[in-house]
């Protein structure tokens, strides 16, 4: 086998709620348009006939508690709190019964987004990268394992910027299921552990800045955070 000419960073390892071992991060796919409100606040119609998906590299995924600097190239970066599903068994072209035993755990993570770089390519037709997949803009809080915590259902999902309530809802809002977004999405990919999905994030989006704070939270699991410093 060849060598390689250097090494690479080891993946990022998210902890689990009452196990030693962790949860290696592997790919990373998010829903986008998976709350109706959210949707019509960016100005666009929810297409209900498929979910659809954009990725962010695990090398730019970091754990809660961060603190980074405001990111170069945007003016308006935006916070978008969801919730993470793990993926712990191999799956492909699942049935719902087999999507459900597949999730391994759930978890508070937030898409950080350059709003105006999304809206600039999406404009012109163009992929989303810049705007979506940027150094330190996806964060993750620990994960509680499936079992422990029960079926997604009416929990609460919010956050706050300094303290003040920016997005509020429940998961019941959600246009697609956890398991209907694995049966899709296990039509394309075999996913396997270490596959992370964020499933869309709810009305209320918007900027945050240069010393501000930011803290996720879906009811009964570890909230995550993030601290923003100034730019560099």
């Amino acid at each position: 086998m060849t060598k390689p000419l250097f090494p690479l960073p080891d993946p990022l390892v998210i902890p689990v709620q009452g196990e030693d071992l962790g949860y290696p991060v592997g790919r990373i796919f998010c829903v986008g348009r998976n709350y109706a409100a959210h949707a019509a606040e960016m100005g666009v119609e929810v297409d209900r006939e498929a979910p659809f998906y954009f990725t962010k590299s695990s090398a730019n995924a970091v754990l809660s508690g961060t603190s980074c600097p405001y990111p170069p190239g945007t003016e308006n970066f935006h916070y978008e709190m969801e919730l993470a599903l793990a993926i712990g068994a191999p799956v492909f072209r699942a049935t719902p019964k087999e999507a459900s035993a597949a999730i391994y755990g759930y978890g508070c993570a937030l898409d950080m987004t350059r709003r105006d770089l999304q809206i600039r390519e999406r404009k012109k037709q163009r992929p989303w990268d810049l705007g979506k997949d940027l150094e330190q803009g996806t964060v993750f809080a620990p994960l509680t394992k499936a079992g422990d915590w029960g079926p997604v259902a009416d929990q609460r999902i919010w956050l706050t910027v300094d303290g003040e309530t920016k997005q509020d809802a429940t998961l019941a809002e959600l246009i697609w299921t956890v398991e209907e977004i694995i049966c899709h999405l296990s039509g394309y990919y075999h996913l396997r552990p270490g596959d992370l999905i964020l499933t869309g994030t709810p009305a209320g989006v918007g900027p945050v800045h240069a010393k501000q704070h930011m803290t996720g939270t879906i009811t009964g699991l570890s909230p995550v955070s993030l601290s923003l410093t100034e730019a560099e």
